[in-house]
């Protein structure tokens, strides 16, 4: 049974609003359908009652009986559907998968399986194709590789298979294009090098084998440059101690030294 603390004379938990249905009514726990449950312990009126408007009140509830969820799942008011679907048998959740309340259907998404959580990819709203995009099998991900949320492609980009992930080197998003940047094999990355971000460059980079470095040395920003210097074998470093910016500069005599103190100590 839920040990959360409450006062033991009116059963009211503190700090918790005042306890009316969803419908702003005054319940009463002299009619309730559930009055078995009462008596046994399994509800109870301000703390644990399914048909309370505060969502709390009505995890308790499904937390005491979740035998019951199944029964709730056509309920009226979304929080109770919401809630029965975290405890409801797998089976009974596709008719909420359309559920006219975003609520109801993140949850849903939570817990349906990979054929039946596919039909989700194109949920109206943005947190359920953001579960959506945490939780289907990486295969069936390139279908949301073009979803209008930038949040929602870059979870997809995270987890595509790397066979698909080049087509998303082009996404509109900066963020995106990092976690493309992030993953991408040679030589598919070597695309990206002409990226129209500074930041995707540098991922670029710091991605990149030392032998294709040199076709970087050249980028127009000098923050890609003093990132090729990071990384520079000694000809390329000796080749940047004569660039245009004073941090490129440093940087690539900084890289020599540490060379060749390790080629001494070696």
């Amino acid at each position: 049974m839920n040990t959360a603390t409450r006062d033991t004379a009116t059963g009211w938990a503190p700090n918790e609003p005042p306890s009316v249905d969803w419908l702003g009514r005054s319940l009463d726990c002299g009619s309730c359908v559930n009055q078995g449950l009462l008596a046994e312990g399994k509800c109870q009126r301000a703390f644990s009652c399914v048909f309370d408007r505060y969502a709390k009140r009505i995890d308790r509830f499904f937390r005491w009986n979740p035998g019951l969820a199944n029964d709730y799942l056509e309920h009226p008011y979304f929080e109770v559907r919401a809630v029965a679907s975290r405890s409801a048998d797998v089976f009974r959740l596709v008719g909420l998968m359309h559920d006219p309340d975003e609520t109801v259907r993140l949850h849903v998404a939570l817990r349906l399986p990979q054929r039946l959580l596919a039909d989700l990819r194109k949920d109206p709203d943005r947190e359920v194709r953001i579960r959506v995009a945490q939780r289907l099998d990486a295969s069936m991900l390139v279908e949301m590789a073009d979803d209008p949320d930038y949040f929602v492609r870059k979870l997809v980009a995270q987890r595509l298979p790397l066979p698909l992930l080049p087509r998303m080197a082009s996404d509109p998003d900066q963020e995106v294009r990092l976690a493309v940047a992030a993953r991408l094999q040679v030589p598919a990355l070597l695309a990206m090098r002409n990226d129209p971000e500074v930041a995707v460059r540098r991922a670029v980079v710091h991605r990149l084998p030392v032998g294709l470095l040199p076709e970087m040395a050249g980028d127009p920003a000098w923050e890609v440059r003093w990132e090729v210097a990071q990384y520079a074998d000694p000809a390329l470093a000796r080749r940047l101690l004569v660039d245009d910016e004073a941090e490129v500069r440093d940087a690539a005599r900084v890289r020599l030294n540490t060379l060749e103190s390790e080629a001494r100590h070696g």
